[in-house]
């Protein structure tokens, strides 16, 4: 007889950078049904937890635990026992003063499968990205991690004097709220006042801090800088090397936070060029494009082709996105349609922009018309101008798409019909919508990226309980813009509608 027990994953989620997570990690988590998380996991990683999963926030930071950890345990054992694939997404590593040893030991008694996906820690990660190598053959050969969280009783459970003389790089997490205590007690045990030390706030993060000092300074500095949790404090030598090792602040868009809105199968070549680049990227699709199926929208399809291919006079056919392109070959495929009804009749192809022209090339066809302006008025103005009033078109292209075309193809009188090939549905993740809200309000998101005007109304309808002025939105053109400027959105367009001009145009601001 099949268990129906489920199984448990302690999967760490490393320091943040969602590009720290491992592969193994990103794909156990795509496919969880619950995802037990804490406080200290990343927007970026939390916007790859499936919409579906049940998402339980137990909410662990130093000295504030939203779950007490025996109920957390109990959690993961309930929902296991309930037959679900169960992730504890821990920040760094679950062995790592993680707590996954204790998270275990219900599951082993109750005979629950389990697995452990290693994490990278805090300690070596976030001081790389600080430009401090923890080992270094100049300067010391070994390096140790101690927890911040080291009274038990009131008495300090570290031997601070074996620390010092074994002349290591000291690296404390969960240190912060004692930084005072550890550097007098390192030079009490006998540690050079003027021993090199940092602390690092937030770090692999987009707000990523350093403060370098040293043991003797490091507190009044860091209070100067008013560093907050979490960050982690190393002491040693290698500490004097971060000013010539930093290299994330030399990144382009180093320090910027972005969402991008577009739809899940489109957003990352958006994504990997803001990532090249140095901004850290939380992807939120707002929307996600269907292509029709019903029996009516066939038929309207199929009568479509066939007014085309019986046409003596030119004919265009006019696509204003990919997805269009995309939607046009499925329906032919579902109607049976012989693509080579269009190679005999009098056909030519005219594409908004350059990402339409490609997509329309994957199916063998050159687009006969491109406008120098990828928008849909540039579209119908050009054609008009360069063919002639006397053809006749063919719109493929969203149910309730924007007017702008159809507008200068009236106010020409010439003929055309608009068929709708697929359809825009708003995608809501109240969670992520929650991190974002709180992002945007407390300036640790930079910008949104808008490709269309349908990811501003689908973002707009997600983030319902937010001032929307205090978004920063990169547009990619006029019509994407016009939308954020009516819900009051600082507004940035693309020179150009590409995806391209649209880093560009961040990279600019950021310069400003």
């Amino acid at each position: 007889m099949e268990d129906k027990a489920g199984k448990v994953w302690l999967v760490g989620a490393g320091p943040g950078d969602i590009g720290l997570l491992t592969i193994k990690g990103k794909e156990i988590l795509e496919r969880a049904e619950v995802v037990v998380y804490d406080a200290l996991v990343s927007d970026e990683i939390a916007a790859i937890i499936p919409s579906s999963a049940k998402k339980i926030n137990v909410g662990k930071r130093a000295n504030n635990h939203l779950v007490p950890q025996e109920e957390i345990n109990k959690i993961l054992l309930e929902e296991a026992l309930d037959g679900k694939r169960v992730v504890r997404l821990k920040g760094g590593d679950p062995f790592v003063f993680g707590r996954g040893g204790e998270e275990l030991e219900l599951l082993v008694q109750h005979n629950i499968a389990y697995e452990v996906v290693p994490g990278i820690t805090s300690a070596v990660s976030v001081a790389a990205y600080a430009g401090i190598p923890v080992t270094h053959r100049d300067f010391t050969s070994s390096v140790h991690i101690i927890t911040g969280h080291a009274r038990k009783g009131g008495v300090s459970r570290i031997q601070y004097d074996a620390l010092v003389k074994m002349n290591a790089t000291l690296v404390f997490l969960m240190g912060i709220g004692a930084l005072e205590e550890i550097c007098n007690s390192l030079m009490e045990a006998g540690m050079d006042e003027n021993m090199p030390a940092a602390v690092l706030e937030r770090g692999t993060s987009a707000k990523q801090r350093r403060v370098v000092a040293t043991v003797a300074t490091l507190k009044k500095e860091a209070d100067e800088a008013n560093i907050q949790t979490p960050a982690i404090i190393v002491v040693g030598q290698v500490c004097s090397l971060s000013n010539s090792f930093a290299w994330v602040e030399k990144q382009p868009l180093a320090g910027l936070q972005v969402v991008v809105t577009r739809p899940k199968e489109k957003s990352s070549c958006l994504t990997e060029k803001l990532r090249s680049q140095g901004a850290h990227v939380i992807e939120m699709p707002a929307i996600r494009t269907v292509t029709l199926d019903g029996e009516n929208d066939i038929d309207c399809f199929t009568r479509s082709l066939d007014k085309i291919t019986d046409r003596n006079t030119e004919q265009w056919i006019l696509f204003t996105s990919p997805k269009g392109v995309e939607s046009f070959f499925s329906l032919l495929a579902v109607a049976k349609k012989d693509i080579r009804q269009l190679y005999t009749a009098n056909i030519r192809f005219g594409v908004v922009g350059n990402a339409t022209r490609k997509e329309l090339r994957l199916h063998g066809i050159e687009a006969d018309y491109m406008p120098d302006t990828y928008c849909g008025r540039d579209l119908a103005k050009g054609l008009i101008t360069t063919y002639g009033k006397d053809i006749d078109i063919t719109l493929y292209r969203a149910y309730s798409a924007t007017e702008e075309l159809v507008e200068v193809l009236e106010e020409n009188k010439m003929k055309y019909e608009d068929v709708a090939v697929y359809h825009t549905e708003y995608c809501v993740n109240e969670d992520l919508a929650t991190r974002i809200v709180t992002g945007v309000e407390n300036e640790t998101i930079d910008y949104m990226m808008f490709t269309s005007a349908s990811c501003v109304k689908a973002t707009v309808s997600c983030l319902s309980d937010m001032n929307y002025t205090k978004i920063k939105a990169i547009c990619i053109g006029e019509q994407t813009a016009k939308v954020a400027n009516e819900y009051g959105m600082q507004v940035y367009i693309s020179k150009k509608a590409t995806i391209d001009s649209m880093v560009e145009c961040l990279a600019e601001l950021l310069n400003q």
